[in-house]
Formats: structure tokens, C-alpha cells, sequence
């Protein structure tokens, strides 16, 4: 790059994570001169990057002078796709540069088992999505695509053994750019779910924190220093295979006693059902819940109690200051909420579990797929600047 295209990217990225400034604040940001900001606002304004408000945007009163007038980027000057693969399901929607969701579709999809026509239905999701808003192609700076599996750092290659058997070792970026003629970004859901949060949610303030998504898989996104870890294959959080008996279910992971086989939905479904004698769904807790039938809700604490016995590995290994709860069960609210904090001081010190807060995620079963079109939107001044260089990791 040369140093005016360095001097667009600083000033784009000012103006990304600073909305509404003005001259002067992007100067004092940027470290550029007044005179090349100016000259590059007045270059972004024309091309159609950047609105001035005529209204004053200062935070302390000028003496003498015009106000200076407020910048911002253009919300329509760069869209991006969000896609969330569950087990079961497909959402996929269509946000503005601010992350404002202009349409959005879900569909019930059996997954695990077809990769290809579960692809087809999102590049079908994805037209729709442009001819309905009327938004070109040409504008959309990418998909992002969280899916319920394993994803590998660098190859994108899905490490679905027994999690998803008909996707293993197939490299999502790959196929869903053939299909839209987009690029394309991959990451797991719980990932996905915590860079929502971190953006937009309940973890907004939070430099470190962990989400936790509890549906037919449970996963953890962890967020340390403000940035997402991944690991060195970009597996971390898999914390629905932690063991917690040895002589517990076998998993689909292929393991004993894993989280999953007791905290799940569709693991509570199944005890009361055995315990009941009659089918109990997964779908049917949120109504034996709001029911308060004792049944569902003692095994719904006790899940509770084993997911923070689990997260209490990680509270002693990363200190976290947040844990967000998502998922299928964070409806549940306090009565998964309590449990979990109780398993967590009851198997932590108490030196690291002080101060550490577990609430429920502010985004609801929306986290997921704002958090995948937050894979390309946390990159929009690199992508709105034509900046070169390789594409960077989920941060």
C-alpha cells in the first residue's frame, strides 16, 4: 500500500469503531494531519463511503468557530451475509456495515447428514435475500458462516467425526463461494455466538469472557484480551466433550460421559422420557418450563449444575470476567442460570471465581448468525478500502 491508501484505511477504521466524529477526533485517531484527513473525508464522501451530519457532534464545547460537523460511514455503503448451519436448521441473513438486519429467513433442515443440499438451501437463502432488498451483488463484502462443528485454523476443513457425519472433512469456505460467487468466512457456532455477543450483546464491555451456547451441541467461544481464541487448530471451547463421567453415555464424538450426554436438550428430553415412560422432545421443554412442571425443571438444574462444573476448568484456566449463555436452553433463565453458578464456585477456587458474572446472552437464538456476518463486518475498512493482504482470523 501506499501512504494514502494506509491514510484511507486509518481514517476508515476510525470511523468504524468511532462513529460520528469529526475532523478534528479523526485527526487526534488517526495521527494523520488535518489536512490529509481532510482531503481524504472529502474523497470518501465522494465516492459514496462517508455522510457529514449537519448537526454538531463534539464532546466538549468549542469557544469560537463552526462546529465541527459529524462523520460517519454510509450504512449501505457495504452489506454482509450471515449464515448459521445448526443441526437442524438454516438462518441466513442479509445486514447493513452497522450490523442492522435487513431480512433474515429460517428454515428447518435436518443437517448432519446432507452437506450438499443444505448448501444449495443457503445460496438459495442468499439470492432471495439480494432480490428482495434490492441489493447488488457487487456490494456485499461476504458471507460468514458459523456452523455446529469443529472448524480447522487455516485449511477451514470441518472436523466433523460423529458431530456432523456426512460434512467431515469438507472445507465449507470452498463450496459456499462456488455457490454464491462470494468470499466466504468459517467459523463454529460458539464462536460465532461469542463475536455477536462481543459486538452487540451482553458482552459489549467485556475484554474477557466466554459464551456458552447450550443446544443439541454445547460449545464455548472464548474471548481473552478481546480477541477471539481459537488454538493452534482452531478448536478450542469444545467443551460439550469434556468428560464428566467415566461411565456415562457413550458420545457421538465417539468418547464416555461427555457434557453433552447430560446437559443437552436433546440428553434432558431423553432422561424424562425414560423416567416418564413416554416421548418427551427437546422442543417440548420450553413449555414444561413456563409449565413449571418439577420434573423438567430438576433435570434442567441438574444440567445446569454439570455445565458449570465443566466451565469451572475454564474459569480456573482463563479467568474470565464474563460467561454469556446461549443456546436452546438459555430460555430456561434462572433456572439454568443459578445451577451453573453454584457448579462453578462449588469445583473452583474462590480467588478465581470471584467477580465472575454468568448471565444470559442479550441476542437471543439470533447470536449464532450475527456473529457469522460479523466475520466479514469486524473487517470493513480493510474490505471497504480495497486494501490488499490475507484475509485475517475471527477476532
Amino acid at each position: 500500500m501506499n501512504l494514502r491508501e494506509v491514510g484511507r484505511l486509518r481514517v476508515l477504521e476510525a470511523l468504524h469503531t468511532t462513529p460520528r466524529s469529526s475532523r478534528p477526533e479523526l485527526v487526534r485517531l488517526t495521527g494523520l494531519s488535518r489536512a490529509t484527513v481532510s482531503s481524504l473525508i472529502s474523497d470518501l464522501i465522494a465516492v459514496g463511503l462517508v455522510t457529514e451530519d449537519d448537526g454538531p457532534e463534539e464532546t466538549e464545547p468549542r469557544r469560537t468557530g463552526r462546529p465541527a460537523q459529524s462523520l460517519s460511514l454510509v450504512p449501505t455503503a457495504g452489506f454482509a451475509i450471515g449464515a448459521d448451519i445448526g443441526h437442524q436448521h438454516v438462518r441466513v441473513i442479509l445486514c447493513d456495515l452497522f450490523g442492522a438486519v435487513l431480512w433474515e429467513h429460517w428454515v428447518a433442515k435436518e443437517v448432519d447428514r446432507a452437506p450438499d443440499e443444505t448448501l444449495d438451501l443457503v445460496a438459495v437463502l442468499v439470492n432471495r435475500a439480494l432480490q428482495e432488498t434490492g441489493v447488488d451483488r457487487d456490494r456485499v463484502l461476504g458471507i460468514g458462516a458459523g456452523i455446529a462443528s469443529p472448524v480447522e485454523k487455516g485449511s477451514g476443513a470441518l472436523g466433523a467425526e460423529g458431530i456432523m457425519p456426512g460434512w467431515v472433512g469438507m472445507r465449507l469456505t470452498d463450496e459456499l463461494a462456488r455457490r454464491t460467487a462470494l468470499p466466504v468466512r468459517v467459523t463454529n457456532d460458539a464462536n460465532a455466538g461469542a463475536l455477536a455477543e462481543r459486538m452487540y450483546g451482553a458482552g459489549r464491555q467485556a475484554g474477557d469472557m466466554v459464551y456458552v451456547r447450550l443446544s443439541a451441541g454445547i460449545g464455548a467461544g472464548i474471548v481473552s484480551g478481546g480477541r477471539l481464541m481459537l488454538g493452534a487448530r482452531g478448536l478450542a471451547g469444545e467443551i460439550g466433550h469434556l468428560p464428566l463421567t467415566t461411565d456415562g453415555l457413550i458420545c457421538r464424538c465417539g468418547n464416555r460421559g461427555c457434557l453433552e450426554t447430560v446437559a443437552s436438550p436433546v440428553a434432558i428430553a431423553r432422561l424424562l422420557s425414560e423416567s416418564w415412560g413416554h416421548p418427551v422432545a427437546a422442543r417440548d421443554l420450553p413449555t414444561l418450563i413456563a409449565q413449571r412442571n418439577t420434573g423438567a425443571l430438576r433435570a434442567v438444574r441438574d444440567a445446569g449444575e454439570s455445565v458449570g462444573r465443566a466451565l469451572s476448568t475454564l474459569v480456573t484456566l482463563l479467568n474470565p470476567r464474563l460467561i454469556v449463555v446461549g443456546g436452546d436452553l438459555a430460555g430456561a433463565g434462572e433456572d439454568i442460570l443459578e445451577p451453573m453458578r453454584s457448579g462453578v464456585r462449588r469445583h473452583t477456587l474462590p480467588s478465581a471465581v470471584e467477580g465472575v458474572e454468568i448471565v444470559t446472552g442479550g441476542l437471543g437464538d439470533g447470536a449464532e448468525v450475527r456473529g457469522a456476518a460479523g466475520l466479514v463486518l469486524a473487517d470493513a475498512p480493510q474490505l471497504l478500502s480495497g486494501a490488499p493482504g490475507d484475509q485475517p482470523e475471527p477476532a
